[in-house]
């Protein structure tokens, strides 16, 4: 099965310079393109000259992940695509497993492998770890990663599984899919994208899958580090749009007036912890997502009320409550 593999780009020359040679080692089989997003450094003329053998998109603007992505792809024909932050490292025969879950499952549309930590190789990295999954509020949390917990790689997530949710730092598609779903949703620029798409295949009846047997390496935070208080910004309104677009028609105005309160315990949080920045952050994603409430409304394509899209009931109350660290401890 013919793939693509993705990166997409913006002013990363270092990035590219230290990542590209395992890709391009590791992938032979596959057609290497670089998105890029309007980069101002070096990073493009570098890529031609020393790796010709990469394919070169360049779009006109820095459109974020999502719209960077959605036009990049329009010019990539393949039945298979693998989206690949520029900040990850491939590791031999990363490809074979995932492309044997397409051909043998049918109903699959999105698959993640492991996603371990660049800088410490024996612990799972924040960005999907062995999984995404949803609790009932719409809390994404991950098998291996709950919070800022993060669990070492013990074998213990060699499976493979179905998850709510694949991570954008190594994301495997269909084509025809992700053509069905107009894409990522421009809307989020950044962050979350992700979750929202693998929801709107969810609801169309897609599988979304975890393969542990295929492992990459991801530094994370490379973009915008956790300290950033626009990722705040955009983590807490996306996951908002999300809820709006995607929960069932009768849960959706309780549980996203209930995820507001709870945003709001947050805020109070980061007050406390002196990061009032991220407090400000909060506030002002709730005033974009009021001001893009009828926007998000009118995108909402699922109407079904009897499909099961999270797997526990609160990973707030779990986690900072009973004191759960280990995603297993979920399970039982």
């Amino acid at each position: 099965m013919k793939i693509a593999v993705v990166i997409l780009n913006w002013n990363g020359k270092k990035l590219l310079e230290q990542f590209l040679p395992s890709i391009i080692k590791f992938s032979k089989n596959a057609d290497i393109y670089i998105a890029d997003n309007a980069s101002t450094d070096k990073s493009i003329s570098f890529v031609k000259k020393k790796f010709p053998v990469i394919n070169i998109i360049s779009n006109p603007e820095n459109g974020g992940y999502a719209k960077g992505y959605n036009d990049a792809l329009k010019k990539i024909d393949a039945p298979l695509y693998a989206l690949v932050n520029s900040d990850v490292e491939v590791t031999e025969n990363w490809l074979q497993p995932i492309l044997q879950e397409f051909k043998n499952n049918p109903k699959t549309a999105i698959v993640q492998p492991k996603i371990l930590d660049y800088k410490n190789k024996d612990k799972f990295e924040y960005a999907g770890a062995a999984g995404g999954y949803l609790d009932l509020l719409g809390y994404p949390y991950c098998r291996g990663r709950i919070f800022n917990v993060l669990e070492k790689d013990k074998g213990q997530y060699n499976d493979t599984s179905l998850i709510n949710w694949a991570s954008g730092a190594c994301f495997f598609i269909k084509s025809e899919i992700y053509h069905q779903l107009n894409g990522f949703d421009e809307d989020y620029f950044a962050h979350q994208e992700e979750i929202d798409l693998c929801w709107r295949a969810s609801n169309l009846g897609y599988d979304i899958k975890y393969v542990g047997t295929s492992t990459i390496y991801h530094i994370g935070g490379a973009t915008l580090d956790e300290s950033n208080s626009y990722k705040t910004f955009l983590n807490f309104r996306n996951s908002l749009y999300s809820l709006v677009k995607n929960l069932p028609s009768n849960k959706v105005f309780v549980f996203v007036l209930l995820r507001m309160i709870l945003d709001a315990i947050a805020g109070f949080r980061f007050i406390l912890q002196g990061r009032l920045s991220h407090m400000i952050a909060i506030i002002k994603s709730h005033f974009s997502f009021y001001g893009n409430l009828r926007k998000m409304l009118s995108k909402r394509t699922f109407k079904h009320n009897n499909l099961k899209y999270y797997n526990t009931t609160s990973i707030v109350w779990s986690h900072f409550i009973l004191n759960v660290s280990k995603s297993k401890k979920l399970e039982n």
